[in-house]
């Protein structure tokens, strides 16, 4: 079940991604930064409500309220390099830094997450993984490359941060603080930062309403991850949030521009196939050890 939660979120990551990068391309980067937010605070917001929880009965350690600011500059990372490189290469850039990210946090279990040593034989599975990644990588647009990058190093770090306050009052209250903070501090950085949007600011609500859905998605999306965190190797949850991700990608690619891109597909199906095989060397490691335990 979790494996198959992880997937559902990596399909609504790649479509926050899209209608995310259109509101921008409507709104501007800073202006769509605070839509997005408000759009997912009162969407979890109603949730608390109805849930009867009290965000503000307690408080915490300062780093755990730091999700919202990371993903305040995730988003932005995100906008900007929508439109400069493709989809499928924002999805492979992030992935790359999720990895990577995935990795260290299995490694040393940073913030009492589980640890899951790294193995030699994993590096088969991963420079495949690699070549899916090169494979789907279509324009190198140096600045753009940069910011997918740390958008998925960012993403890996807001995630574990996340699911740690989560631990300590709930899913909910931990979503609920992570765009609270992240509105309160989009709004700063829309008057800083954004005053040229904010001087051609004319309301007008737009027919595609489905492009201010976004922060509903990152909601759930955020929900999703909190529950799954735990549960399974940082890593793995990357590479299923891709696969999950790149896939609806394409779809997302060809109903935009009615064009299909077999890069994408062969880069998508080259990083599952690297997953299948650490997936099942993880398999034959933990068949091993419990034939070990009955033997002895």
């Amino acid at each position: 079940m979790f494996y198959f939660l992880s997937l559902l979120a990596g399909v609504f990551i790649s479509v926050m991604i899209a209608i995310n990068g259109m509101l921008t391309g409507q709104a501007g980067v800073h202006s769509a930064t605070v839509i997005i937010h408000l759009v997912g605070l009162l969407f979890i917001a109603i949730i608390v409500l109805l849930k009867r929880q009290r965000p503000f009965a307690e408080r915490h350690a300062w780093f755990l309220y730091l999700g919202g600011p990371l993903g305040i500059i995730v988003t932005i990372l995100n906008n900007l390099a929508f439109g400069r490189i493709s989809l499928s290469a924002i999805l492979a850039l992030i992935l790359l830094g999720q990895a990577i990210a995935g990795l260290l946090i299995d490694q040393f279990g940073f913030l009492g997450m589980p640890k899951h040593p790294f193995m030699r034989s994993k590096l088969i599975g991963i420079c495949i993984i690699l070549v899916g990644i090169a494979a789907m990588i279509d324009n190198f647009e140096f600045a753009a490359i940069i910011m997918s990058f740390i958008a998925g190093l960012l993403i890996v770090a807001t995630r574990t941060i996340n699911a740690k306050f989560s631990s300590l009052t709930s899913i909910q209250i931990s979503t609920f603080y992570h765009h609270l903070i992240g509105f309160i501090l989009s709004l700063p950085i829309l008057f800083l930062l954004g005053r040229s949007e904010i001087a051609a600011f004319e309301f007008s609500f737009s027919l595609h309403w489905y492009m201010y859905l976004g922060g509903i998605f990152g909601v759930t999306v955020i929900l999703i991850s909190n529950v799954v965190v735990m549960k399974i190797s940082a890593f793995y949850l990357t590479l299923l949030l891709f696969i999950g991700q790149v896939f609806t990608g394409i779809l997302i690619y060809m109903m935009l521009v009615q064009a299909f891109s077999p890069r994408n597909l062969i880069g998508g199906i080259i990083v599952t196939i690297g997953l299948c095989v650490n997936l099942l060397l993880d398999h034959k490691k933990a068949k091993k050890h419990h034939l070990e335990q009955v033997n002895t």
